[in-house]
């Protein structure tokens, strides 16, 4: 449905993973097929993850399944992660905090190339020269409603 990015290179992309393979936790999108598990050192094949992090459970989800309109059991302050629309933002649902990191390759609605980082309770947005244009701290912010 997407055209690929000019000068995508699938194998080099695969290469630049598998060199950091134990440091990453990865979601199957709505686009995978098990060869692109052939070609990757980590899995890619689950349709969600579950990370604990600062008394807080972020539900990790590609996002054509699980949204904000159709959250899955989660309690409030918890933390839906999805990416499928490819527009970076942070929303309230029900409680829930849904947190979309944008897209490195297929960013929608005039959006950035981004990628999202979670450190010290604070999300922060980043382009790809790692200049962070956005933050949420989870302490001292709101999101979006």
């Amino acid at each position: 449905r997407n055209d690929l990015p000019r000068g995508y290179a699938p194998k080099a992309v695969a290469a630049m993973l598998n060199a950091h393979a134990e440091k990453i936790l990865c979601v199957r999108g709505n686009c995978e097929a098990e060869v692109d598990q052939m070609m990757l050192d980590f899995p890619v094949l689950s349709d969600s993850c579950l990370i604990f992090a600062d008394g807080r459970t972020i539900f990790v989800t590609h996002g054509h399944l699980y949204h904000e309109a159709k959250l899955p059991p989660l309690a409030r302050g918890d933390i839906l992660l999805s990416g499928h629309t490819h527009i970076p933002k942070a929303v309230a649902a029900n409680g829930v905090l849904c947190v979309n990191p944008g897209s490195v390759s297929i960013p929608k609605e005039g959006s950035t190339h981004s990628y999202m980082v979670y450190e010290h309770k604070t999300f922060f947005w980043k382009n790809m020269e790692s200049s962070v244009y956005k933050t949420l701290n989870l302490e001292s912010e709101k999101p979006e409603r």
